[in-house]
């Protein structure tokens, strides 16, 4: 999704993704777009495309989580890159590692894409305001901040059985003065 092989496709998508509020719906739609063209004719997802062939994705995530931290490490390998996955509890963290630190660690082993989840508001932005340059971060949920990927998953799912947002009605039901999917939601 923010990494394109192609010369062609280098401006059509976000260098980092921290949130849905600065895309535009052409955007958004763009990315559903995207998406779906790695489903076969019969909505089977393909399994294995080379699309981040030779790229490291480290997926840092600061809080509990199994669907999320998951379903990144499977999309990750099935476009073709390697994947970390840091145990936070048990990593330098644990003793006090700074999470600056952690990050220069993971940017000394070229480490492409950081894919954050983190307890703290803005805790993506942060990270990508100190990455080097070239280094792509995804925001996989951040305290009460966003949780755009899920956002767009949503999306995604609503417009594969209604066919078209026009005329549609969604409800956004639970807590949602601190739901960070809601927040981007509202947005999408």
């Amino acid at each position: 999704m923010l990494i394109i092989n192609s010369k062609k496709d280098t401006n059509a998508f976000p260098h980092h993704f921290l949130g849905i509020n600065n895309l535009t719906q052409s955007a958004i739609t763009n990315l559903l777009n995207y998406a779906e063209s790695f489903l076969t004719s019969e909505n089977i997802i393909i399994n294995k495309v080379p699309l981040l062939r030779g790229k490291t994705v480290a997926n840092l995530f600061f809080e509990p989580s199994t669907r999320t931290r998951t379903t990144f490490e499977i999309a990750a390998k099935r476009l073709s890159a390697d994947v970390i996955n840091v145990d936070i509890d048990t990593s330098a963290t644990a003793k006090g590692e700074s999470l600056l630190d952690t990050l220069k660690t993971l940017e000394a082993m070229k480490t492409d894409i950081f894919v954050v989840r983190h307890k703290d508001s803005g805790a993506a932005h942060f990270v990508s305001n100190v990455v080097k340059q070239g280094v792509s971060v995804i925001n996989a949920g951040d305290g009460q901040h966003e949780h755009p990927t899920q956002a767009l998953l949503d999306a995604f799912t609503i417009r594969k059985h209604k066919k078209s947002f026009n005329k549609l009605s969604v409800a956004i039901v639970g807590d949602v003065s601190h739901s960070r999917v809601a927040r981007s939601e509202i947005h999408t």
